[in-house]
């Protein structure tokens, strides 16, 4: 590592997010990872899926080994400025359809689906009890 690193705004390494041109943030530390990128016993898509945003929570989750840390130094090309990475993004639910107060439809198959099978089996059984001969 440099004795006086650079320090990267977001805006910046965000821009880096191709498979010729990835760099990534994991721990405030930005690396530019590009020549790395055929290499990832992953694939590069992992790699892009966590550009553009703090990646250190998906470098985290994987459970790298040592060697893969050790490995990263030779990748480090500066810091992050901390102030200029977005908040975490908040989960916005997706928009559930309305409520059908007006199930008679849907009520009326379910119930359907139950009946046919039950009147077939019966009819089956009906017919077997009144031609089995005696």
């Amino acid at each position: 590592m440099a004795s006086d690193p650079k320090v990267h705004v977001f805006e910046e390494v965000e821009k880096h997010n191709k498979t010729k041109d990835c760099w990534l943030i994991i721990s405030g530390k930005v690396y530019d990872v590009t020549a790395f990128m055929e290499d990832h016993p992953g694939g590069d898509e992992v790699l892009l899926s966590a550009t553009g945003k703090d990646a250190t929570n998906d470098f985290e989750d994987v459970g790298h080994s040592d060697s893969a840390r050790e490995m990263m130094e030779k990748y480090y090309i500066g810091e992050i400025d901390a102030s200029t990475v977005p908040q975490k993004r908040t989960y916005i639910p997706p928009q559930q359809a309305p409520y059908n107060h007006d199930k008679t439809p849907e009520f009326l198959i379910k119930i359907l689906q139950f009946l046919v099978p039950l009147l077939i089996l019966g009819l089956a059984f009906a017919v077997r009890h009144f031609t089995k001969k005696e």
